[in-house]
C-alpha cells in the first residue's frame, strides 16, 4: 500500500487551486464569524406586547352552527351559522383533532391573542400549538379577531 498524505496533492493539481480552495474556506469562516458578531444579516422578529386575551369553547350544535362561548362564564358570544365561517370551522377542526390524537379533552379552553402589532393568534395550551393567524391572510384572521367584539347575546 502507498501512503498517499505523504506525497502531497494529487498529480496534475495545480498547485494554485488549493490555494484558491483554503482562500475560500478562510474568507468563509471569517465573513459568518464577522457577520454573527456585528449582526448583519440577522432578522428577529420584533417584539410585540399583548393587547387583549379571550378563553373560548367552541361547540359544535345539532343544526350544523358552532357556538363560541367565553370561556370565564359560558355566555354565547357568537354563533357561526351552518355553511358560513368555513376557515373558523377548520382552524378549529384541526385543533381539535390534534387535541384527541394528543389524549386531551376538550376542558381547557383556546385562547385568542389579539397583539400590539395588529397580529393576532391563537393557542392551545393542551397541544402546544399556537397559530399566527395572519399567516392565513387578513380575511380569515378577521373571521376570529371579531370575537373580540361580540357582545354575548347569542342564542
Amino acid at each position: 500500500m502507498t501512503d498517499l498524505a505523504a506525497k502531497g496533492p494529487a498529480p496534475g493539481m495545480p498547485k494554485i487551486v488549493l490555494i484558491f480552495a483554503a482562500l475560500l474556506v478562510a474568507i468563509t469562516v471569517v465573513g459568518a464569524w464577522s457577520a454573527r458578531v456585528s449582526g448583519v444579516g440577522r432578522s428577529e422578529a420584533p417584539t410585540a406586547t399583548v393587547v387583549r386575551t379571550l378563553a373560548l369553547r367552541f361547540d359544535d350544535q345539532p343544526d350544523g352552527s358552532v357556538l363560541v362561548r367565553r370561556a370565564s362564564d359560558g355566555a354565547a358570544i357568537y354563533r357561526a351559522a351552518p355553511g358560513t365561517n368555513g376557515f373558523m370551522r377548520a382552524t378549529m377542526r384541526g385543533l381539535a383533532h390534534a387535541r384527541r390524537q394528543n389524549g386531551v379533552g376538550d376542558e381547557t379552553p383556546f385562547v385568542l391573542t389579539a397583539w400590539s402589532d395588529g397580529r393576532t393568534s391563537l393557542e392551545d395550551a393542551t397541544t402546544g400549538r399556537r397559530l399566527a393567524l395572519e399567516a392565513f391572510g387578513a380575511t380569515n384572521a378577521a373571521a376570529f379577531a371579531q370575537l373580540f367584539q361580540a357582545s354575548g347575546a347569542v342564542r
